[in-house]
């Protein structure tokens, strides 16, 4: 089959990628669907897997955490209903055995399609019939861009912090889809928000989009605007995959009783903290990981009613997709890049 490879190891990762048109077809194990794919979309985790990852070193590999096609095979147990439907995915998927029993169910051991598990950057990919939603005459464009950053950042926003309309969030790196996916889900309730990032043109393409407020990052701490914006109050609710860079300002940026989640780090992980503010404001700062099918199906409803829509950079076909992890490495994408295989 077709597919976009990860030929090997290796930082920067787009001159590692190649379109090859003679990779072996995936197997189709019981309760899986074998899916065709129409549009697959990128995430910084497409990079990730690149520079290496543990349980992700063997090269090549196909990445890919978003996709979207139609079902043309079914694997045993699964019934032949999802023949033809056009479906896309959540691509966290609960590992069968948890060497922890005790450990919460909320929280499971999860295994990634794109990362441990082949990904969607090709002409088809399986997926357990449990991780996939029927999305209709939807477009595959928009439904590949849609699935993982929207429910990335409803987990954050919603189960992880319990955001609530009128409070107030804060959204650094507007620009990438986590940010413009918490964007948008933020709007969604009525909540007042505030992004940042160190390129204006973005600023104003959020604003365009519906941000109350845009900080333009250069560098310092730009937490004291952060408060001046909110009348010396502070934020609510911090929506974080910065990391190390913004740490600091992200902390002085909270209201009493306010919350950093996080899910993801990309200037780094060992930030410098304050305790003290911590502790005397009573902060929370929360991980997030992914989501699990429920939020997933509360996340996907909205797109299929036109109450949420993803924003997208680029769509580039997919021989020429090298070009697109070039984009997203250089930090130039405003929304998702989307690759289109049919």
């Amino acid at each position: 089959m077709k597919a976009l490879r990860i030929e090997q190891q290796g930082s920067p990762v787009s001159p590692n990628i190649k379109f090859v048109e003679d990779h072996p077809d995936p197997v189709l194990k019981p309760g899986e669907l074998l899916v065709k794919t129409e549009a697959s979309a990128l995430n910084h985790l497409d990079l990730w897997v690149g520079r290496g990852l543990p349980g992700a070193e063997t090269f090549p590999r196909i990445s890919g955490s978003d996709g979207c096609g139609r079902v043309v095979a079914v694997g045993e147990d699964v019934h032949d209903v999802w023949l033809d439907r056009r479906i896309i995915i959540n691509a966290a998927v609960p590992a069968e055995h948890d060497p922890h029993p005790e450990h919460s169910p909320a929280f499971p051991i999860l295994h990634m399609i794109g990362e441990t598990l082949p990904g969607c950057h090709a002409e088809y990919f399986t997926v357990p019939a449990t991780n996939a939603l029927d999305v209709g005459d939807h477009d595959p464009v928009e439904a590949a861009a849609y699935g993982l950053a929207h429910l990335t950042a409803w987990r954050m926003l919603m189960t992880r912090a319990s955001l609530h309309a009128g409070q107030w969030v804060l959204i650094p790196g507007i620009g990438g889809g986590l940010a413009l996916a918490a964007l948008n889900i933020a709007r969604h309730l009525g909540c007042r928000t505030i992004v940042t990032s160190r390129h204006q043109w973005k600023l104003d393409r959020a604003a365009e989009l519906g941000a109350d407020h845009g900080i333009l990052d250069e560098g310092e701490d730009w937490s004291r605007e952060v408060r001046r914006i909110t009348g010396k109050r502070g934020v609510d609710v911090c929506v974080e995959s910065v990391g190390k860079a913004i740490h600091a300002s992200v902390i002085q940026s909270l209201t009493r009783g306010g919350i950093m989640v996080t899910c993801g780090a990309t200037t780094g992980p060992h930030a410098k903290t304050d305790l003290m503010r911590i502790f005397w404001n009573q902060l929370s700062i929360i991980g997030s990981t992914m989501g699990d099918m429920h939020e997933f199906r509360q996340t996907t409803s909205l797109f299929k009613s036109g109450a949420l829509k993803p924003v997208i950079d680029s769509i580039v076909e997919a021989p020429q997709g090298a070009s697109a992890w070039k984009r997203l490495e250089a930090g130039e994408q405003f929304g998702k890049i989307v690759v289109k295989w049919n």
